[in-house]
């Protein structure tokens, strides 16, 4: 992605000052393949700091286009000896980890790691820890998502280390899972049966203020050790956020009914339904909501100077967010935030299956069009476009995985047109995706519920008249289960992968015309 794309970081204000070594400081950041991480990450090196971050998936890091401009420790933030070894040497650390599954251990995990990355901070001498918590009233029943990201901040605020605590509410930009709720309950629903939190009070902020305020938390001088609100210039209920968002996106007025007998999980299933967004993802989310979360001071002005020209207003952020999703120029997304952790199972670029029972269905065709052209049109798959088959069967198997509580076909993708390792494609993850001259591989592990691990391979080889295509789905079922599973599904592959394969192809012929 051009730099040309998103504001550059450069702005004077936000540039780094040099460290006590006279070098550029050093900034570890925590969670860089996350939403707000995978943003911030390339304005700081634009800034001119030296970035150092630790992440479970080198290659999925350093798939992103600034990924070859910072330094990668490999580990996890619970991991003490990682973490120590990422430490050495940082001036600045951002912590960027929330934990939004639903598993009953996350607090204790989110209490561990902030732990651990406390302790080696003060070991290190880090100047300065930096958090982005959540925006919450005082005494308020908080949820427990909530309440386990308030506790790690102040964790933060107690360790020997100073720390600023950013406190915000709901996050809107292209690609969030707060502007994808709003996006899709609007789009898809004229009149609306919502909870009674449609009323409560909001204060959202733009992802370009949030970005600044991270940044100009980065180069404060002397030693704070505070949370502090932040928040766009906007309090609206979340009725008028659904309305701002239908006004800019050119629809009718959304006619929104409160009831009171929407509970948080109903209402978080009522979300996983009609928008993409999951209700593992959908739970915290529909509970940060239940009580009005607006700044109680504007103190935060003392620290860092808001942006030049202002905050961003609601509808604005709205238009900017819709103009990214428009142009394909979205630059992290909700889906692609929590990438799993690599499978123990064998790959399918294993060469050795350790005797394991493993399904497969190849397909190959000749094609005239030119390898690089075949490959345009194979790393478009998903999302949009669709998965040139069979759109009633894939329907349905992403509804049965919905109904299941698994993430169904309406995740989409992030970009219409470009993939990176660890990108979600529907019920996909990228695995592999690479290209060079003597060919090019996009490899997809399914993240759909089935009883065992599967795998899609597609292949652009060259060839002297054109290319061939190759397309290969592996399953290594689990048990009896997976193995009546694959035979239940094998009627239907005729269908869906002999005509996937087929309008692959010829869909990179068309391009020649």
């Amino acid at each position: 992605m051009s730099e040309l794309t998103y504001p550059t970081g450069r702005e004077g204000a936000l540039r780094a000052t040099g460290s006590n070594d006279g070098e550029a400081p050093r900034v570890l950041v925590l969670g860089s393949s996350g939403y707000i991480g995978g943003r911030l990450t390339p304005r700081l090196l634009n800034a001119g700091y030296r970035v150092r971050v630790l992440s479970r998936s080198p290659a999925r890091t350093r798939s992103f286009p600034w990924g070859d401009r910072c330094e990668v420790v490999e580990g996890d933030a619970g991991d003490a000896d990682a973490v120590n070894r990422a430490m050495r040497g940082v001036d600045v650390v951002h912590y960027l980890i929330h934990s939004m599954g639903a598993g009953a251990s996350f607090e204790a995990e989110d209490r561990r790691a902030a732990t651990v990355v406390a302790r080696a901070a003060e070991t290190h001498g880090v100047g300065r820890i930096i958090y982005l918590s959540g925006l919450h009233p005082d005494g308020a029943d908080l949820s427990p998502h909530l309440r386990s990201r308030v506790e790690v901040g102040e964790i933060f605020l107690r360790s020997k280390v100073p720390a600023l605590v950013l406190q915000a509410g709901v996050v809107i930009g292209s690609g969030s899972a707060s502007f994808e709720m709003v996006r899709h309950l609007t789009d898809v629903l004229p009149w609306m049966p919502a909870p009674k939190w449609v009323r409560n009070r909001i204060q959202p902020i733009a992802v370009r203020d949030v970005l600044h305020y991270l940044l100009g938390a980065t180069r404060v001088g002397g030693q704070p050790n505070r949370s502090l609100d932040i928040g766009g210039p906007d309090v609206l209920t979340y009725a008028e956020m659904m309305n701002g968002y239908a006004a800019e996106a050119g629809l009718p007025k959304r006619a929104i009914l409160a009831l009171p007998v929407l509970t948080p999980r109903l209402a978080s299933l009522w979300v996983n339904l009609v928008t993409p967004v999951p209700s593992s993802i959908a739970r915290p989310l529909v509970a940060s909501l239940q009580n009005d979360c607006v700044m109680r001071d504007r103190d935060i002005d003392e620290i860092v100077a808001p942006p030049e020209g202002g905050l961003t207003a609601y509808r604005d952020a709205v238009r900017l967010a819709l103009g990214r999703l428009d142009a394909d120029v979205v630059e992290t997304s909700w889906q692609d935030a929590a990438v799993p952790e690599a499978p123990s199972d064998p790959l399918p670029s294993d060469p050795d299956w350790s005797g394991r029972t493993v399904f497969t269905d190849s397909r190959e065709l000749h094609t005239s069009a030119p390898a690089e052209r075949l490959w345009s049109v194979i790393v478009g798959v998903g999302g949009d476009n669709g998965w040139y088959s069979s759109a009633l069967l894939w329907a349905v198997r992403g509804w049965l995985d919905r109904l299941a509580g698994g993430v169904g076909l309406r995740r989409g993708r992030r970009s219409r047109g470009s993939v990176r390792v660890g990108d979600a494609i529907d019920f996909w993850r990228v695995e592999v995706a690479e290209s060079d001259e003597s060919g090019s591989l996009l490899r997809l592990r399914a993240e759909m519920r089935a009883p065992g691990s599967a795998w899609l391979e597609l292949r652009a080889l060259p060839e002297p008249d054109g290319a061939r295509y190759v397309q290969r789905a592996i399953f290594f079922p689990r048990g009896l289960t997976g193995r009546l599973y694959w035979l239940a599904v094998l009627p239907f592959h005729g269908f869906i992968f002999s005509g996937m394969a087929a309008r692959i192809t010829a869909t990179a012929e068309d391009k020649l015309k």
